[in-house]
C-alpha cells in the first residue's frame, strides 16, 4: 500500500454476474452511502448496470459516484468503477448468458490488480457462475482457486464464517470421487497450520481451539468403516498436540454438528467441501461469510450464489453481503495490528537492516478503523 493514512479501509467489492442477485445484495447493502462510516466502497462493475438495477428495487434517489481509479473515492459516498465497455448492456435477470460471464471476469480481474498494486485493502467478490466466467484467463472451479494462483500461494484455505460457527475444508472444488485421494499427512498438516494462523493473525485468537472431522461414517468405527482416521488423521492430529496446539479429533460429522459441539471449538476442519458447507449453511446462511484464509491480502465474499430464480424480484437478503463487508474490514484491521506489533519488535533490534524491514521491503498503507 501506499505510505498515507487513511481513516478508513478501502474495500473493493466485485459486481460478480450482473444477472444474478450481486447487483441487487451490494446496493442493498450500500444503500444511501450507509457503510461510509467504517470504509470506502468501490464497486467493481458497471454504472449502467448498477442504475438499471436501483430502478428495479426503487432506490432511484440516491447516486453513486463514478470514478476510472482508486485515487478519485469519495470516502463518504458509493464509488463505482466502471469496468468494461457497457454503452449496449441490458441486464436481464434470472438469465445465463456469455456476456454476463465474461463481464463478472473483467471486474474480478480489474479488483485483483488493484488489491495486488497496494491500492485497496480488502476485496469483497460478488456471486459468479462457475461456468460462464471461464476463458483462457479463468480455468478455475472457483474464485479461491484462481484467487490462490493470482497471489502464487499454493493451496488457500476455504473458511466459512459466522458469530456462532467457523469451518474450514481440506478439500475445496473437487469431484468427490477425488476427495481420498487428497487426505495426505501434508495436505491436512498445511491446512491445520493455516487455520491455527488465520485464527490467530485474522481473527485476535490467541491460543485457538481447533476440532477435526473424520472422513468416514462416525469417524470410522475404529477401522470398520474405513482406516483414514487411523491412517493418515490421528497421526497428524498427534503431532499437533504434542507441539502444544489445541487440535482435536478426528469426531463423526453427524453427531458433532448435532450435539452443537462446534460451540466448544473456534474452528472446525471439515474433510470435503459438502461435510462442512451443508451444516454450515442450515445453522448461518444469509449471515455466513466465505473467507480465503492463507493469502497476502484479504477477500471475502457471501455464502450464496447467483440465486438466478430470484433475481431481479427484489427479494434477495443482503445479511450475508454485509456480514463479508464488515468482516473484511475486521480482518484488514487485525492484520494492521498484527503488522505493527511485529514492525515494533523489529525495530526494537538495533542489528535489523533496512532492507530487511517489512516498511522498506513492502508499501504497507495505514488506516485507523475508529
Amino acid at each position: 500500500m501506499n505510505e498515507q493514512n487513511t481513516e478508513k479501509p478501502i474495500i473493493g467489492i466485485t459486481l460478480g454476474d450482473y444477472n444474478g442477485i450481486g447487483p441487487e445484495v451490494i446496493l442493498k447493502s450500500l444503500e444511501n452511502n450507509q457503510l461510509s462510516k467504517i470504509c470506502t466502497p468501490i464497486i467493481y462493475g458497471s454504472m449502467k448496470v448498477l442504475n438499471q438495477y436501483k430502478q428495479l428495487i426503487g432506490l432511484k434517489d440516491w447516486s453513486l459516484h463514478g470514478i476510472h481509479k482508486v485515487e478519485q473515492a469519495n470516502q463518504k459516498q458509493t464509488n463505482v468503477i466502471t469496468c468494461w465497455h457497457d454503452h449496449q448492456v441490458e441486464i436481464a435477470p434470472g438469465s445465463i448468458t456469455e456476456e454476463a460471464g465474461q463481464a463478472s471476469f473483467s471486474c474480478l480481474k480489474r479488483a485483483v490488480d488493484d488489491l495486488n498494486a497496494g491500492k485497496i485493502h480488502a476485496l469483497v467478490t460478488g456471486p459468479i457462475n462457475k461456468d460462464n466466467i471461464q476463458n483462457s484467463n479463468f480455468k478455475f472451479p472457483g474464485h479461491t482457486e484462481f484467487l490462490a494462483e493470482a497471489f502464487k500461494v499454493k493451496d488457500a484455505l476455504m473458511f466459512m464464517v459466522s458469530d456462532e460457527l467457523r469451518v474450514g475444508v481440506l478439500t475445496g472444488h473437487i469431484p468427490l470421487g477425488r476427495v481420498r485421494s487428497q487426505i495426505t499427512p501434508d495436505k491436512l498438516s498445511n491446512k491445520i497450520e493455516q487455520m491455527i494462523h488465520s485464527l490467530k493473525s485474522d481473527f485476535g485468537i490467541k491460543k485457538p481451539r481447533l476440532a477435526i472431522l473424520g472422513l468416514n461414517p462416525h469417524a470410522g468405527e475404529n477401522g470398520l468403516l474405513g482406516t483414514e482416521e487411523i491412517d493418515v488423521i490421528k497421526p497428524v492430529l498427534t503431532n499437533f498436540l504434542e507441539k502444544g496446539d489445541l487440535v482435536f479429533g478426528p469426531y463423526p460429522a453427524d453427531g458433532f454438528f448435532a450435539a452443537r459441539s462446534y460451540k466448544n471449538y473456534d474452528a472446525v476442519l471439515a474433510m470435503y467441501h459438502d461435510q462442512g458447507l451443508i451444516p454450515f449453511k442450515a445453522i448461518a446462511f444469509n449471515e455466513g461469510v466465505n473467507f480465503t484464509a492463507g493469502l497476502p491480502v484479504v477477500r471475502t465474499s457471501p455464502d450464496h450464489g447467483t440465486a438466478y430464480n430470484i433475481a431481479g424480484k427484489n427479494e434477495a437478503d443482503p445479511g450475508s453481503l454485509l456480514k463479508a463487508i464488515y468482516l473484511a474490514c475486521d480482518i484488514a484491521k487485525f492484520r494492521e495490528i498484527d503488522q505493527a506489533i511485529s514492525e515494533s519488535a523489529l525495530v526494537s533490534k538495533p542489528q535489523q537492516s533496512e532492507s530487511q524491514h517489512p516498511a522498506k521491503s513492502g508499501n504497507k498503507q495505514r488506516f485507523n478503523n475508529n
